[in-house]
Order: structure tokens, then sequence, then C-alpha cells
């Protein structure tokens, strides 16, 4: 009797195109089989838990359409669920792929199975934030059982992909120890890892029960996303040896999880120099063997608080034109407070408009249509049709109606009036006499 495929993975090294598969081709203007094929390598990957019922498909990969992912959750501080859903539904209509819930406080359950019931977008989490709310005990009382449970959990909550940081060693411990970096751990997921080793005396229980969590992952399709605990910070700590001891390892796991058929992307940094993020995502490619590779950011410069949806804009245009798949958003309150929903708007723009333009440059398939009809729209001075193509219809929109000009005949905007370029050129090569006073 033939057997059902348990992963993606599995179905697609079977020669096997799934459902998904087909629609992730259609979605990419690729074929069925070069989505296959992909999926079979390592390459591309459609994160979609079994029991993620609302899910709409997609694919991550270099070779797809950049993709962009979005954060929130709840805090002690800031705990109104019913705000969260806003925000998801906000961005699901803003063209995010994907959502994490990093909840750190109240009831996370109810919440992460209503987001799988109900949202179309992938949904990841960090099972180690959960841990110690799910258990409602501090972080030492906690055993590697403990933790390996809650990935269980959240797998059969309905999780498409969970991050877990097993690159962090027990010799990562050491290394920090001696004041290598300027600012240490700054993932918040690493830093309570290290906190248990530190406290516990034991090894990584995500490193040292990775095989036994593998095959959870592997029972529900979970898609591992190999978390960067050593992620650099500001900076002065990118591309150091703490960073790039923890990928070497992650480009270990992401072979060991592919053994067992489970989909794996790597995530990475962080805060980087712009001369080095072309080479950054070379190396992760060779070390991870071309596993798709998520970037926070990478956020140019350490000084923009307030700003930093543009700084990571920056970085991750570079860093999608150079080979990353999938974009974590960064909203303007990063490293200054909870996200709202004005942030998160805002974020999603930003990490959508990298996005966009490093399918551009990468010349991923349509990917500059969209900017020809805007282009042929603002020839024709037609606002309806340059509205349509916006990547925030909403906001340019208001702000053109905001600020009209007077006389407002739809042919110029108040920055020009009748000295508007393109209204010069249409008369004139309509054999018109151009007007100006």
């Amino acid at each position: 009797m033939t057997r059902t495929p348990a992963t993606q993975m599995d179905a697609a090294r079977r020669g096997i195109v799934t459902p998904q598969m087909a629609l992730v081709a259609q979605k990419e203007r690729r074929t069925s089989e070069e989505i296959r094929g992909w999926v079979a390598e390592g390459r591309v990957i459609i994160p979609a838990n079994h029991a993620h019922a609302s899910l709409e498909p997609n694919g991550i990969g270099s070779m797809l359409r950049t993709k962009v992912n979005v954060n929130l959750g709840v805090s002690r501080d800031v705990r109104d669920y019913d705000v969260e859903m806003q925000k998801v539904r906000s961005a699901v209509d803003l063209g995010a792929e994907a959502i994490m819930d990093l909840s750190s406080h109240g009831d996370t359950q109810p919440f992460r199975q209503r987001l799988c019931r109900e949202c179309p977008a992938m949904v990841g989490t960090v099972p180690v934030y959960d841990a110690v709310i799910h258990y409602q005990r501090d972080l030492a009382t906690l055993s590697a059982d403990d933790f390996v449970d809650v990935v269980r959990l959240h797998a059969e909550d309905g999780v498409d992909f969970v991050t877990l940081h097993c690159g962090i060693a027990r010799e990562t411990i050491d290394e920090i120890r001696r004041g290598t970096r300027r600012m240490n751990i700054v993932s918040r997921g690493g830093s309570l890892v290290f906190a248990w080793m530190s406290m516990t005396g034991n090894e990584n229980p995500f490193l040292e029960r990775y095989d036994e969590i593998v095959e959870i992952c592997r029972e529900h399709d979970v898609t591992i996303s190999l978390g960067d605990a050593c992620r650099p910070g500001c900076l002065a700590d990118a591309t150091d040896g703490c960073q790039m001891a923890e990928l070497l390892r992650l480009g270990e796991l992401t072979q060991r999880a592919w053994d067992r058929d489970v989909q794996v992307m790597v995530e990475g940094p962080g805060h980087m120099p712009m001369d080095q993020i072309a080479a950054n995502m070379k190396v992760q490619q060779s070390v991870c063997k071309g596993a798709p590779f998520y970037v926070l950011g990478p956020l140019v410069t350490d000084v923009a608080p307030g700003y930093d949806h543009i700084t990571a804009a920056i970085g991750g245009a570079l860093a999608a034109a150079s080979g990353a798949a999938f974009l974590c958003y960064v909203t303007p309150a990063e490293h200054l407070a909870l996200p709202n929903m004005d942030d998160v708007r805002q974020g999603i723009i930003a990490s959508r408009i990298a996005a966009h333009a490093a399918d551009i440059a990468k010349g991923i398939p349509g990917a500059r249509e969209r900017d020809d009809r805007m282009a042929d729209a603002r020839r024709a001075l037609d606002w309806d049709a340059q509205f349509a193509q916006a990547l925030d219809p909403a906001i340019a929109w208001a702000i053109r109606d905001s600020r009209a000009p007077e006389d407002d005949h739809g042919d110029t905007c108040s920055m020009c009036g009748k000295f508007c370029a393109v209204r010069s050129m249409n008369k004139a090569l309509a054999g018109e006499r151009v007007d100006l006073l």
C-alpha cells in the first residue's frame, strides 16, 4: 500500500506535485515541476501544517518572489488580543505572507489556535518564548522535556513554522563570557536558551533533542526555522566568530532535518554594514546548501531609533537582491516599544518596498510589470490607475486628496501645477499650446 507523504519535501522527493506546490507554481509563474524539484532539494519551502485549514500556501526561496513576515503578539504591558487580531487582518490586507506570534504573556494557546483557524498567511511561533508562559514556571525550573513538549503543542495547534535556537551550544557560553562582543546576545530566544544553560549547566535542549524535534515536525509538516541566537545586534558584532560558528552548526542541522524530509529555513542578521550584506548571503547559501535565508533587516546603522523600518528596508533590499528569500519586517517602534497599528503598517510597507525592489533586481518573473503599468498611468496623468498600482493606495490617495491643486482638472498636482513636465510633454507632442500662466 502506498504511503501518504509526510511532508511537502517527502512528496516532492517521491515525484508528487501536491496541491500546495501547484498553487505556488501558479502564483510564481513557474511550472509545477520546477517548484517540486526545488522543494525536493530544499531550496524552496512551502510551510503548510496539516492542521492549518485556512492557509493560502506560499513558497519561500530565492528564485521566487521575496516574502514578508510580520511579528506581533502581546506582552505584559500591552495585552489586548483583539488589537493583535486587527493587526493580523491589516497585515494580510497589506500583502504580508506570514505572521509570527511572539506573545510573551497571558493565555497564549487560544490566540495561537485562533490564528491557525482564521489567518490565511503562514503562522510561525518561537516555542521557547511560550515555555515559561505555558507552564507558569520560572526558566530554571523547566526541563528539556518541557521545551520539547511545547514544540509538540505548537505543532498540534497548527503553526506552519517554528523558530528553534538550536545553534547555540555550551561553547557559545564560554565565548560570550570572554567578552568578545559589544552587544552579547540580542536574540530574545537565544538569550533565554543561554540563561537556561547557564543556570542549569545543561546543554541546549533544542540541540541535544534535535532529532526528536525533527520527528515532531515531520509528523505535522512543520517547517523548522533555524534561529540565529548569535545574530549581530550592532554593527560592531557583524560577521564575527560567534555568528559564523553558529551558522556552521545550522548548516549541519539543516542536513539532519533534510535527511528526514523536514523543510528548513535559516535565520540571519541582524545589524550589519551595507558592504558585508552580499557576502553574508553567499556564505549562508554555501554553508546551508541553498536553504532559504530569512533575515531580520539587516539594519544598516545603529543610530536611527524611530526610523528602523527604513534602515531595515535598505538592508533588506540588498539582502534579498543577494539571495535572501524572506524578510522579517521591522517597524518604527523597533528597540523602543511594542508596535501599534500604524507602526505595523509602516513596517510592512517598508519591507514590501524592499522585497519588490529586490525582485526587480533579480529578474523574478513578472516583478516589473506593476512598475511598467505605473509608468503608463503617470504618463497619461491617470490618477486612479496610479493608485491602483500603488503598494499602499490609501496613503497615496490621501496625500493627493489633502493637497490637491486649487484648479484641479486632474492633469497636475500641487507640486508643479502647470509646470508639470508630463503635462508639458503630452501637450507638446500632441501639437497643443503649453499654457503656464
